[in-house]
């Protein structure tokens, strides 16, 4: 495999002569970075043939050929020098995309540990698979693998106007992409328009697949689309949307971080009008 090509690679058994390692440290929905790292603050990295095999220090896959592994910072022994807890979002930008989406998938793996400690079949206790990503009952041999929630996000727009939403849990005057989780039996396509009527009142025709995104908060998969205005006044639900709004292209309020898939979206629209218009 091509680590230009392929920089994460999920499914390759674990290495048995790899020099080093990257380490997920986790502590409490946070990722434990090393702040003494220039410019940024980064990931710690240790002996793989200390982690090979260590019971705290679980293999999540490689990272441009390079073994990863997590661990919880209570159980983190191998330390060399201070780690400190960091909101995952507060990272964005620091780490590359392939690093964001590993340590994603570490806070994940993590969380899913710790919530799956029992059966949610017959209550007994639970212990990891000792192959699979797993967590296998001691009594009746059910598997529990890692959930993962598909979500989606979508960017409607009206030529150079976009239609912004503002959540009861965001900062005063942040506005992101209209975002909701997928139902039971419903397509992507079907949740985009769904999602946007009971959040804003605004229908949406064109819908175009865009990208994806793990989002580890909890543990989504965000389904990004654009949409085109079909019709409809803003009518926000005020549940979970507080305000929404129509913003031109060059007067947008403060918007997601680069690296989440909000603020690619938007950036992708931007860019299209700035290049329609010569602006």
């Amino acid at each position: 495999m091509d680590n230009d090509f392929f920089p994460m690679d999920l499914s390759a058994p674990e290495p048995r002569d790899a020099d080093e390692a990257w380490l997920f440290v986790i502590h409490d929905q946070q990722l434990c970075v090393d702040t003494d790292q220039a410019p940024a603050p980064g990931l710690p990295r240790a002996p793989s043939f200390l982690l090979r095999g260590h019971p705290d220090y679980r293999f999540i896959g490689l990272l441009h050929g390079e073994p990863c592994y997590v661990c919880r910072q209570a159980d983190h022994e191998l330390a060399d020098r201070p780690l400190y807890p960091m909101p995952l979002r507060e990272l964005m930008g620091h780490l590359d995309e392939t690093q964001f989406t590993m340590a994603a998938r570490a806070l994940q793996v993590i969380s899913w540990r710790q919530n799956h400690r029992f059966c949610s079949r017959c209550g007994a206790e639970t212990r990891p698979h000792p192959t699979e990503l797993a967590m296998l009952c001691s009594a009746c041999d059910y598997r529990q693998y890692p959930r993962i929630t598909p979500c989606i996000i979508a960017l409607v727009t009206d030529g150079e106007y976009a239609l912004l939403g503002h959540s009861a849990r965001f900062p005063e005057g942040f506005y992101s992409c209209l975002a909701g989780f997928m139902e039971a039996g419903e397509t992507a396509e079907q949740a985009v328009h769904r999602e946007i009527m009971e959040e804003t009142g605004v229908r949406v025709k064109d819908l175009r697949y865009f990208s994806s995104q793990s989002w580890p908060f909890p543990h989504s998969l965000m389904l990004g689309f654009h949409a085109a205005f079909a019709g409809g006044e803003i009518r926000i639900d005020d549940d979970e949307i507080t305000d929404a709004r129509w913003f031109h292209h060059t007067e947008l309020p403060h918007i997601p971080p680069p690296g989440s898939i909000a603020r690619t979206l938007i950036d992708h629209w931007r860019g299209a009008c700035q290049a329609a218009t010569g602006s």
